[in-house]
């Protein structure tokens, strides 16, 4: 099982009530899109703010990923809302 570094910014961070979280993927969570939706089967914040109409970003190793890119043992994922400015 690949293990990984959760970090959540933002409104995630804030939400959650955490920084960061190591974990261990279970069987069938290989991709971006499938952790997303995995966390967000937590319920609760989790389900809320990592609903599939909400815009969330998602980072492997400091590069953008869509939802198909693959996780790996290792990896640093990061989750955070898309920034705007004005």
């Amino acid at each position: 099982m690949a293990m990984i570094e959760l970090l959540y910014f933002a409104r995630l961070r804030e939400a959650f009530g955490v920084e960061r979280e190591r974990l261990e993927l279970p069987e069938g969570v290989a991709t971006a899109g499938q952790l997303r939706a995995w966390l967000a089967a937590r319920g609760g914040a989790w389900a809320c703010e990592l609903d599939a109409a909400r815009p969330v970003r998602i980072a492997i190793n400091q590069d953008l990923a869509g939802a198909g890119e693959p996780l790996a043992d290792g990896d640093e994922v990061a989750l955070f809302p898309p920034v705007t400015g004005g």
